[in-house]
């Protein structure tokens, strides 16, 4: 597997001599999902990898280390945003992958995945190129590139998979469409199989959503707002696992919301199949009620649901079976936002709220640290096949040291993307990232934090 591939490779590097690129992070707590560890402790970085770390780096730096003192605050994997709509190229007036990759280093996320929803779709080898040196040149964090599935995001002509693979391609996907046509979705996962490539699946049937507003139910019958069924979901979500069960394929349900849906995902697990699924930060922290009086910051895909499907989501992470959290970000300008709930346009920027937001969960006792971070660090990692994601000797020294309990508020003209369509503005939160690390080198740094 390429995860394992990538892990050897960095433990080959795991003895390292002290020298002037060393950097020693101190008096940490030291959290990482993958060893359950969480503990008092230290990490030492050189050349841009995890060199030591445990107990007996909390008061000691090696001599002529940098010294960072992280004073007691935590100290774990970057995260990995699995689902990022970026505007590059097509629409940069909306994001670029600077300004995503900036907002992303203020969130401590230290890897993104860019979806294929561009202009044009990232569905030849020449558009993963031009991301990948678009993203050397301009990013701070690492990007990935997610493909195409189908040519143009159609949904009816399969694109080249095993060039695009061999071109950087990390896991293909119909960006925020689903494909409609069983036989074509079929030849896409039997396509997909022969390179062990994963597919990663938006589960809405458009003809059950089409005109849509927002979740069907009480809310929606008071607000006056046209709703869609949960149906929507779970129908394509049934069908493609039966079509996973057929093809043997890896498959990925990129953001289940319902209560219905995690019950089909449970039982395609039991049967052995090649079954994950996502979660949206907002599906876990936010509700259907949440949109009050018409607030277009709250419209998104797929919509808020109700407070007991919210739960379900939460328990979902809770028991593992729900594999990992996304931030679904998708900036939106004005232009597009601010009008009536039903012409807005679905979507909301999430990098920079990811970890505040999902503290939110950990601070009311729904969560675990350990089982919050496991599904933004190791678990990503593992579905697509990177190195980083964990605390070990030779690992990439891709980081986030954050204050859990340090409480803000969010204002939304602060946000470092280039939209500002947070459905957290001015919202409560605790929990501050003070320092993001990529490959050794801090990309993000509060001034809350100083260098001794």
């Amino acid at each position: 597997m390429a995860s394992e591939k990538g892990r050897a490779a960095s433990a080959t590097k795991s003895t390292r001599k002290v020298d002037a690129t060393t950097t020693a992070f101190i008096n940490a707590r030291l959290v990482d999902p993958e060893t359950n560890r969480d503990e008092p402790g230290g990490l030492l970085v050189a050349d841009g990898v995890i060199a030591d770390l445990g107990a007996h780096l909390r008061r000691n730096a090696p001599a002529g280390a940098e010294v960072v003192d992280c004073r007691g605050c935590v100290l774990a994997p970057g995260l990995i945003d699995c689902q990022v709509f970026a505007g590059e190229p097509g629409a940069e007036h909306r994001e670029t992958l600077k300004t995503a990759s900036h907002a992303a280093a203020a969130g401590g996320v230290t890897t993104i995945v860019v979806m294929p929803d561009t202009n044009p779709v990232i569905d030849q080898v020449a558009l993963v190129d031009f991301i990948q040196r678009r993203a050397r040149d301009n990013a701070v964090v690492h990007i990935a590139t997610m493909a195409a599935m189908t040519k143009s995001l159609a949904g009816l002509e399969i694109t080249e998979i095993g060039l695009l693979q061999r071109a950087g391609a990390i896991a293909f996907s119909n960006g925020k469409a689903s494909v409609v046509d069983t036989r074509v979705m079929r030849n896409v996962l039997n396509y997909a199989r022969d390179f062990d490539a994963l597919i990663v699946h938006h589960t809405e049937d458009p003809y059950l959503s089409k005109n849509s507003a927002m979740n069907s139910g009480e809310v929606a019958t008071r607000l006056g707002l046209p709703g869609v069924s949960k149906l929507a979901e779970t129908i394509v979500l049934e069908r493609d696992v039966r079509l996973v069960e057929m093809t043997r394929a890896r498959y990925h349900a990129a953001t289940i919301s319902c209560a219905e849906s995690l019950d089909v995902v449970r039982k395609a697990k039991a049967r052995g199949l090649a079954v994950t699924c996502g979660v949206s930060i907002n599906h876990l922290t936010l509700n259907e009620n949440d949109i009050g009086s018409y607030r277009t910051f709250f419209k998104v895909r797929p919509p808020l649901r109700s407070d007991e499907d919210r739960r379900a989501m939460v328990e979902g992470i809770a028991s593992a079976d729900i594999d990992v959290i996304v931030s679904s970000h998708d900036p939106q300008d004005a232009d597009v936002k601010r009008r009536p709930f039903s012409e807005a346009a679905d979507g909301a920027v999430g990098l920079e709220t990811l970890l505040a937001a999902g503290l939110r969960l950990v601070h009311g006792g729904d969560l675990t640290l350990i089982e919050l971070l496991r599904a933004m660090t190791v678990n990503p990692a593992k579905l697509l096949g990177l190195p980083a994601g964990r605390l070990m000797k030779g690992a990439p020294a891709d980081l986030v040291l954050f204050d859990p309990d340090e409480p803000w508020v969010l204002n939304k003209d602060l946000l470092r993307s280039r939209s500002k369509n947070s459905p957290f503005d001015e919202a409560k939160l605790q929990g501050r990232v003070l320092r993001t690390i990529v490959a050794g080198a801090t990309v993000y740094q509060y001034a809350g934090v100083e260098r001794t």
